[in-house]
């Protein structure tokens, strides 16, 4: 019979047994520890993948994609892998956008929030992003209120106001083209204050509104409202349409023959438009937020065979878009060593793009008083044909962002902190 001593004495086969548990320990503990390490931070992207905004959707996508990739190259951030949640917000179910960014933040984790093109999914998902305390970054939404009266301490935009795009070109229309302006205007968020814009400039100047006609999203028939155009008399037609709404707009226009008669042009011009109507329907005088033929500009060359590499085609603002607005995130965490949204934000405040990041004459910045970023803009006029094929637009001139931009205590803006 075993004494005490020796049933206290553990078996060879447990002493076996622990030191393999012990062991296996030892070697997963590291990449237990790694694994968290290399967690991803998340980008979540609330966007038009369908409907008539969804080619400029898909290219703020592109963008995002190729920051995600050098910024991973780069080391990520805070030393952690970086990815890509995406979305499709459809263009015209603001409901469905709503939706699809509350379960990017609630359900995916994102640790920030992009989107979106259509200006009042832009308002509605910036009051979600606010509610659940998230960085979010409003890629392609210009109506003024974004970062005006319905901003948030933790909403930024890339993209312009609406107010910079008509206050940029106003005074070209008016003084070279004449006074009398008609309206062709989307029946939301975007075309209203695009118009009211315009109607501001056109009291400033002393010039008269003879017209005006709202749209639908989506609308492929514009005779009825080209016709109650022309009945007027205008000096000027403005479109305000975009997407597939002003590749319709405008080659029904030239159909009807209303460019032999009257000069068309508008405030926002993107070369998707561009590339999508006929060639004699490339004409007019529009805003460009970023261009890609920009030979005196450092890194824009590079920029632009990064996305050609990608997609096989120069870039076009959108990409620049999603592009900067990742990059914008990483930057800005990256230097503050932190994630925490209060944190980011008051870092963002005064933010100066890099030249490789803004990629544009003027240094883009964040203007601190409404979060809104102050990029360079570029006025010209477009061409049927220019010395490439992909180089469909003439910059006539470019302006700072500060020059055209209402003063933030004329914005609405009052910023309330977490």
């Amino acid at each position: 019979m075993k004494n005490q001593q020796e049933l206290d004495k553990p078996s060879r086969r447990t002493l076996l047994k622990l030191v393999a548990a012990t062991g296996a320990w030892q070697l997963a503990s590291p990449f237990i520890i790694k694994a968290r390490a290399d967690t991803p931070i998340k980008f979540g992207l609330c966007n038009p993948l369908t409907g008539t905004y969804a080619q400029l959707g898909k290219n703020e996508q592109i963008g995002c994609e190729l920051a995600i990739e050098q910024i991973n190259a780069k080391g990520g951030i805070l030393g952690r892998p970086v990815s890509l949640v995406v979305e499709d917000s459809t263009s015209a179910d603001t409901g469905a956008a709503v939706q699809k960014a509350r379960k990017l933040i609630e359900r995916d984790h994102v640790n920030f929030l992009l989107g979106n093109v259509n200006s009042a999914m832009a308002l509605a998902i910036g009051q979600v992003s606010n509610e659940l305390r998230t960085l979010h970054i409003v890629t392609g939404g210009h109506t003024d209120a974004v970062t005006g009266t319905d901003c948030h301490w933790n909403v930024f935009r890339v993209c312009n106001t609406t107010r910079m795009e008509t206050n940029s070109v106003s005074k070209l229309l008016f003084d070279k083209y004449g006074k009398r302006w008609y309206f062709i205007t989307p029946d939301y968020a975007f075309g209203h204050t695009l118009q009211q814009g315009f109607e501001a400039s056109l009291k400033q100047f002393g010039g008269t509104e003879v017209g005006a006609s709202l749209t639908p999203l989506g609308a492929t028939d514009y005779s009825s409202y080209l016709i109650k155009a022309q009945a007027a008399n205008p000096d000027v037609i403005i479109f305000l349409t975009a997407g597939d709404d002003a590749v319709n707009s405008l080659k029904q226009a030239v159909q009807f023959g209303l460019d032999k008669r009257f000069h068309l042009a508008g405030a926002q011009q993107e070369l998707e438009v561009l590339e999508g109507l006929p060639p004699n329907a490339r004409i007019g005088t529009w805003v460009f937020e970023w261009y890609w033929n920009q030979p005196n500009v450092p890194h824009v060359a590079q920029f632009v065979a990064d996305i050609r590499r990608k997609v096989g085609r120069v870039p076009t603002a959108r990409h620049w878009f999603g592009y900067a607005s990742v990059w914008t995130a990483a930057l800005v965490a990256n230097q503050e060593k932190t994630l925490d949204a209060v944190k980011l934000a008051h870092a963002l405040e005064g933010f100066k793009l890099p030249p490789e990041i803004g990629l544009m004459p003027y240094t883009p910045f964040y203007r601190a008083g409404d979060h809104q970023l102050m990029p360079s803009l570029y006025v010209g006029h477009a061409v049927e044909q220019g010395p490439t094929p992909e180089d469909l637009f003439h910059v006539d001139t470019v302006i700072k962002g500060e020059d055209v931009a209402l003063p933030v205590q004329q914005t609405g803006c009052h910023i309330t902190w977490a």
